[in-house]
């Protein structure tokens, strides 16, 4: 059993930067991600990251977000630069774990000027 829990939503202007983090309780996950869903949108992948470091990033940001994980902490977190208002989603971390998946609520990103 995995639980998640998000922080660093928010409010940000244009190319400004945001962190977002996930602490997760429990066993430590094979694969954590992040998810993102804008307004009339489906759920999409925007990061993940094996057991053993390896990242994968959506076309869309690469080269703007990195995805980083702690395991003695049991945390993940994202890293968002150079954000644009179509990064404005709902965000959502992920955990993967005994062919179970399981999601945190969900933290708000907003970019506007």
């Amino acid at each position: 059993q995995v639980q998640l829990v998000e922080s660093g939503g928010g409010l940000v202007q244009p190319g400004g930067s945001l962190r977002l983090s996930c602490a997760a309780s429990g066993s430590i996950a094979n694969t954590m991600a992040w998810y993102r869903q804008a307004p009339g949108k489906q759920r999409e992948l925007v990061a993940s990251i094996t057991s053993y470091g390896r990242p994968n990033y959506a076309d869309s940001v690469k080269n703007r977000f990195t995805i980083s994980r702690d395991d003695a902490k049991n945390t993940v977190s994202l890293q968002m630069n150079s954000l644009k208002p179509e990064d404005t989603a709902v965000y959502y971390c992920y955990a993967f774990l005994l062919a179970r998946s399981f999601w945190g609520q969900g933290t708000q990103v907003t970019v506007s000027s």
